[in-house]
């Protein structure tokens, strides 16, 4: 039965396989530079790692801070050795387990003696392929990788003491490490850590190709003489060649077991060929790599400064010969093409494969479980990911994705949850919502079935009604009421209110009516942080909205990493109620034109996940990655492209700090990758993608049923600025429409986007819009109770409906639930002292939720 599986899952790769073969032979790997993100704010790391490997072997050269958090930074100049797992992109640092450092001479154990400096003009690194020169030294290092093995290829100089340092100490804090050594040629280990994971095992089992003459274990860095064998907390080792030229080690990492770890070695890496292990890590990034092919690439416009990186030196001459011809302007395609594979290479450096070469992980209930039949994945970065990461991987890699569901449904059983953000064998509970249902409904709506679907259903609905993380109040009040222990609260109702959209659009394709009607409701619960009199989403405290209230404020009480203006437009479920609620379609462009063009600045907590603004629009963080294209439910759709491209030339280029914003293990290169294609599907579990502004004169998206998806755009040629959408053709006929359906791009085609450099908005108003509708009247948004400003006493209290309709307003002031044979409100109500008011909206025979004010 395991080889009927091993078969399918061999011809459900083969397809790729021969395509990348059958096609005219192109390197794509010559246009990633895993360099770009490893400055500023990306957090990426440069080493050499395979597809979604559970083996991310790269060089460490910083140990703190939260530039430091992928365990590397492009402006460092020391290293203190490569170890052997690391995060892409993350905000909160983890990993960089186990590592090997070569020198020579005596051997030294602290980190401050055994590192060394190394220089930039000697770092090179490819899709699995990393080198570099450690010049304390004169040590050239090479490293590549399968998905569970290292490669180190050390070249040392002449010398009698090469040695190896191994520290298990390394990076963050260990709770228990052992390390053993089993001939001249091998050695194994574990190392058990806490960190953002609490609690997390990495087995390991290292071969070298030639066998050291002697070795040294440290326990607290003190050399033990005469054992194999140490435990503990700082348990480090030296190995030591004589004048041994090259040393190639090759190491397999495990969660399970250091029996798992050399099963992992011996099947992926059974001998020394270091450039037999490149290659096929070379050749397996290329398949993945090809099934989007693009050529061309769409220059800056010229209607703007050129983006840092990409200034045209064709305007620069040389101030010492003035009559020096001006140099070649750069070749705009080349760079679009080196950030567009580049971002195909971060988008698949996660989520990580976790199980052994035997189907053998460590679940999140610390137990040994097997995965029968597919892989499981951990290094789920959900709430970045599901916004178009997954959607991405939903066309491109669809086999794969399954195989995510399959872990989530793991996950779920081992932990009673569905993933927020797992890591390693642990939930970290990071970040807001539980963002595994957006990616499983939008796989189910898109037609991957291969998982237990009543399985994935009832988890779902479990997931949203446990009581935790504001859930209980959300659902009791329609809200997340702000509260000692609460954070986050309007940006908790917000999310949450769009996983229960998902899992309406899920009970409805599975013809769950009764549940249709009450997640679609809950879908709807935004309408409850939403302050019509401003047009922001604001927090309730006590009945009224919490005042004083500053927009521009970051404030985490409130928002998650974020403020009013970058959470405001956060309903893709239903930007045609927004667009009711704020009055219209006027209002509401006006709103979100307010949002790029604003000049005020951020006040309030300091946070430097708030990068890359357009006004108060923040790419760098994901709650902005679907608000350029809400000017395609407006008037002014061309706002969507004009936007789209200050976000292509502003915040991507091809240098170390080419990312505005951390990667968040492949959202921010998503997002471009999407986007780039001219293709963005704004709530995952919708059918429309967005049709933006293709970079590419001409992209081949391949899918997995052998059909493709050409889009051209004939703008996007050298000199030519194509900043706005002219007309759109599919399959050569005229296509009216500013989205195209997920079947239309599953069925193969000819996307043809025409673009010049003026707007064409007489062209635009006769395109269909995109929709984003939920039913109205599901729910009446739960009136305001404020305290009046008077003068003199007594006070007074109003109640106000918070809709867009008329609706009638109810009241108490005893304590007691208000219904329909309460009081009616009419007039400002005197306020005792100890009263409380209890106040509901009724329309059309449907009642708010209670709001409740209590004044001591």
């Amino acid at each position: 039965m395991r080889l009927f599986r091993a078969v399918i899952f061999t011809a459900s790769t083969l397809a790729f396989t021969l395509h990348a073969s059958a096609q005219k032979k192109q390197d794509y790997t010559k246009f990633v530079d895993p360099f770009i993100g490893t400055g500023g704010h990306g957090h990426t790391y440069p080493g050499a790692v395979m597809p979604f490997g559970m083996m991310q072997l790269s060089p460490d050269t910083r140990l703190t801070g939260w530039d430091g958090c992928s365990g590397y930074h492009y402006t460092d100049s020391l290293v203190y050795g490569f170890s052997h797992t690391h995060l892409s992109g993350t905000g909160v640092p983890d990993y960089c387990d186990v590592l090997f450092m070569p020198t020579t001479g005596q051997p030294q154990f602290k980190n401050t003696e055994y590192r060394s400096i190394f220089q930039k003009k000697n770092e090179e690194a490819s899709p699995g392929y990393y080198k570099t020169h450690l010049d304390k030294y004169d040590i050239d290092v090479e490293l590549t990788a399968t998905t569970r093995v290292g490669v180190h290829k050390y070249n040392f100089p002449s010398t009698k003491q090469a040695n190896i340092i191994i520290d298990l100490q390394h990076r963050d804090q260990v709770t228990n490490s052992w390390i053993e050594v089993i001939n001249d040629h091998e050695i194994r280990g574990m190392r058990q850590s806490k960190g953002w994971a609490k609690d997390q095992y990495v087995y390991f089992y290292a071969k070298f190709s030639k066998p050291f003459k002697t070795y040294g274990i440290a326990v607290n860095d003190a050399v033990k003489d005469g054992i194999k064998k140490a435990e503990g907390k700082n348990i480090k080792m030296f190995l030591q060649f004589d004048d041994p030229n090259e040393v190639i080690s090759k190491v397999g990492i495990s969660s399970v077991s250091a029996e798992g770890a050399l099963k992992n070695l011996d099947k992926e890496v059974p001998d020394f060929d270091f450039k037999r292990v490149e290659k096929a890590a070379k050749a397996a990034w290329n398949v993945e790599l090809s099934k989007i092919e693009v050529e061309g690439g769409a220059p800056p416009s010229n209607q703007r400064t050129m983006p840092p990186g990409m200034a045209d030196p064709a305007m620069q001459r040389s101030k010492a010969d003035k009559t020096k011809k001006p140099v070649a302007p750069p070749d705009y395609a080349k760079i679009k093409q080196r950030v567009f594979y580049t971002a195909m290479y971060h988008a698949m450096l996660a989520p990580n494969v976790y199980n052994d070469v035997d189907g053998q992980y460590r679940g999140l209930d610390g137990r040994i479980h097997y995965a029968d039949g597919f892989n499981y994945y951990t290094v789920f970065s959900l709430w970045d990911t599901y916004r178009a990461e997954h959607p991405l991987l939903n066309i491109i890699d669809r086999k794969r994705t399954a195989d995510f569901i399959k872990s989530f449904l793991a996950i779920n059983r081992e932990g009673g949850l569905l993933p927020i953000w797992p890591l390693a064998s642990d939930e970290t509970y990071c970040m807001i919502g539980n963002h595994a249902i957006p990616v499983i409904v939008d796989a189910y709506a898109k037609g991957i079935r291969d998982f237990d679907v009543k399985e994935a259903y009832a988890a779902m609905k479990s997931a949203v009604n446990k009581n935790h993380f504001g859930l209980e109040s959300y659902r009791n009040s329609g809200y997340v009421a702000t509260a000692k222990d609460e954070t986050e609260v309007v940006s908790k109702t917000l999310e949450y209110a769009f996983d229960d959209w998902c899992i309406a659009q899920m009970a409805k394709m599975l013809g769950e009516q009764k549940d249709y009607q009450t997640y679609i409701k809950r879908g709807q619960y935004w309408k409850n942080n939403f302050n019509k009199q401003n047009g922001f989403m604001q927090a309730r405290v006590n009945g009224a909205w919490k005042t004083p209230f500053d927009p521009n404020e970051v404030d985490q009480k409130f928002y998650v990493e974020g403020n009013a203006w970058q959470y405001n437009f956060h309903v893709p479920q239903d930007v045609e109620g927004m667009i009711k609620s704020y009055g219209g379609t006027d209002n509401f462009a006006a709103k979100l034109d307010e949002l790029f063009t604003t000049t005020a600045k951020l006040t309030g907590t300091e946070l430097p996940d708030i990068t890359g603004l357009i006004g108060m629009y923040a790419h760098g963080n994901e709650p902005s990655h679907h608000l350029a294209y809400l000017f395609n439910f407006t008037n002014t759709p061309d706002k969507t492209q004009l936007y789209l491209n200050r976000i292509f030339n502003e915040f991507y280029n091809d240098k170390p700090d080419g990312l505005t914003g951390n990667e968040d293990c492949g959202q921010m290169s998503a997002w471009y990758i999407m986007s780039a294609l001219g293709l963005y599907n704004i709530a995952p579990g919708q059918q429309q993608y967005q049709i933006g502004l293709p970079q590419f004169a001409k992209a081949v998206v391949h899918l997995e049923n052998g059909k493709k998806l050409t889009i051209t755009n004939s703008g996007a040629v050298a000199g030519r600025d194509n900043i706005y959408v002219q007309g759109i053709n599919f399959n050569k006929k005229s296509h009216n429409k500013l989205y195209i359906n997920h079947d239309d791009i599953a069925n193969g085609g000819d996307l043809e986007v025409f673009t010049g450099r003026l707007p064409n908005r007489m062209a635009m108003q006769d395109m269909e819009r995109p929709t984003s509708k939920i039913a109205d009247n599901l729910i009446v948004p739960n009136p305001v109770i404020t305290v009046l400003q008077t003068l003199v006493p007594p006070t007074q209290v109003s109640i106000t409906a918070n809709d867009v309709e008329e609706n009638v307003l109810y009241y108490t002031t005893d304590g007691t639930t208000p219904t329909t044979a309460s009081a009616v409100y009419s007039k400002p109500i005197p306020l005792a002292a100890g009263m409380t008011i209890k106040a509901i909206a009724v329309k059309n025979g449907v009642s708010s939720f209670v709001t409740t004010a209590t004044f001591k």
